[in-house]
């Protein structure tokens, strides 16, 4: 039987067999903690993080699930300026659920599209 965190690390290791990031199109991938959220985005043909967001940067306030939209929406920012539109869209092993999905919609709000 797995614990919890070796279940997500399974899944992890299960997406990221399938996905890779580009220069063109870079990989989102998501971290979620207790108390915050953090996403990046990668290329991994390169090796480089092109650029980052999180919960503590953002500085949000209100429930988690306000602030992983604003991480969304501050992350779709950073990209729009380094002229990437489109992303593959990385949930790190978690469900797509509460913060994970607002994360997703506050990016797509921004104008990213995954």
């Amino acid at each position: 039987m797995f614990s919890k965190k070796a279940r997500r690390q399974v899944l992890k290791y299960r997406i990221r067999n399938k996905i890779s990031g580009t220069p063109a199109r870079p990989r989102l991938a998501i971290y979620r903690s207790n108390k915050s959220i953090y996403c990046q985005l990668i290329d991994d043909l390169n090796g480089v993080t092109l650029a980052s967001s999180s919960s503590t940067q953002v500085g949000a306030t209100g429930n988690k699930v306000d602030q992983a939209k604003l991480v969304g929406q501050a992350i779709a920012e950073k990209a729009k300026a380094a002229s990437i539109d489109n992303v593959v869209f990385d949930r790190g092993g978690y469900l797509y659920h509460g913060r994970i999905k607002s994360l997703a919609e506050g990016a797509r709000e921004g104008g990213l599209q995954f």
